[in-house]
């Protein structure tokens, strides 16, 4: 494979995967042995959340690891991978539960069409819960980066240090579990995301039926004053809260990704509506596909600024299923 030509960078899959088939073919992708390649050596950076939800799971990742392992695409890790990951991984003796993650009815809930689809081809899955914990959290290249859903500076400069790589291993995972842990907030930050928690232990009731007890936030905000200048997802706050001002400690948690750094590419967000850029250097490409939004991608060169008119998408369409 010759020089890069280009990056197709494409948000939150979800088990779209005859979407994804025609979005590649959409940019000029091509199978050529069976896995998909550019012409003109583009090449394809997935931001995670492939599995989970969708009704072609298995098509997605046949896919998707195949453009990685031939060398036609990147992949960092979603939050779903790394859900899916710990489902499924036993824990050590002396853990109360017999999983890293916890077999509760939400998190069942939330990989059972993954388990379900793949439940025919269990060391298909065995090798693909392999191949997950060589996913890198986040990827760095000469003109942007690419994280599932927040990068801190911080915590990549320290993991940089400690670990001076980019991916997980066993132990890495295992650690991770404890949440008040580096692993732990290392990968919380990066594949989920900041995150307020709500005043007076009130809590707001998600489109999707769960009740949450924290808001997502924005990281890019320099000078929000009231809840609602900095929340971040497709469920808004109460009004009372939206319109407080912003505590001191609050403002201590947030983060600020500044409008002089390189474009930076999300997905994870649940956006709707007609994709674009959220400031000049920063796009989300998670567009609800699986919820029959759109399947997004950009097609970035070498430029600072994003251009609107470099999205390109599909409407995921009923007959996926």
């Amino acid at each position: 494979m010759g020089a890069v030509q280009g990056y197709d960078l494409i948000g939150d899959v979800h088990g779209c995967g005859v979407t994804l088939c025609h979005l590649l073919e959409q940019m000029g992708y091509r199978k050529v042995n069976g896995v998909y390649q550019h012409p003109k050596g583009r090449v394809v950076v997935f931001i995670g959340d492939i599995v989970d939800r969708g009704p072609n799971i298995r098509l997605a990742l046949s896919v998707v690891r195949d453009m990685v392992e031939h060398g036609h695409a990147h992949m960092v890790m979603g939050n779903h991978e790394y859900n899916v990951l710990a489902y499924c991984t036993p824990s050590r003796s002396g853990s109360e539960h017999p999983y890293l993650r916890e077999h509760t009815a939400r998190n069942t809930f939330i990989v059972e069409q993954t388990i379900r689809q793949f439940e025919p081809y269990p060391q298909e899955w065995r090798d693909y819960l392999d191949w997950f914990l060589t996913l890198p959290l986040y990827a760095e290249f000469e003109h942007f980066r690419t994280v599932h859903a927040c990068w801190d500076h911080q915590l990549i400069s320290e993991m940089k240090g400690r670990y001076r790589r980019t991916t997980m291993d066993e132990e890495f995972l295992h650690a991770s579990m404890d949440r008040e842990s580096f692993e732990g907030q290392l990968v919380d930050r990066l594949t989920r995301g900041t995150a307020l928690k709500l005043p007076d232990g009130r809590s707001i009731t998600a489109k999707d039926g769960f009740v949450r007890h924290f808001f997502r936030t924005k990281f890019w905000e320099s000078e929000p004053e009231v809840y609602d200048d900095i929340v971040f997802q497709p469920d808004p706050l109460p009004e009372d809260i939206a319109e407080k001002p912003i505590t001191a400690n609050d403002r201590k948690e947030l983060l600020y990704y500044g409008p002089y750094e390189k474009p930076l590419f999300i997905g994870h967000y649940w956006m709707k509506g007609i994709p674009g850029p959220i400031t000049h250097n920063i796009a989300c490409l998670d567009y609800s596909a699986v919820k029959y939004g759109r399947l997004v991608a950009y097609r970035m060169d070498d430029e600072k600024r994003l251009d609107p008119d470099k999205f390109c998408w599909l409407r995921v369409e009923r007959k996926e299923d």
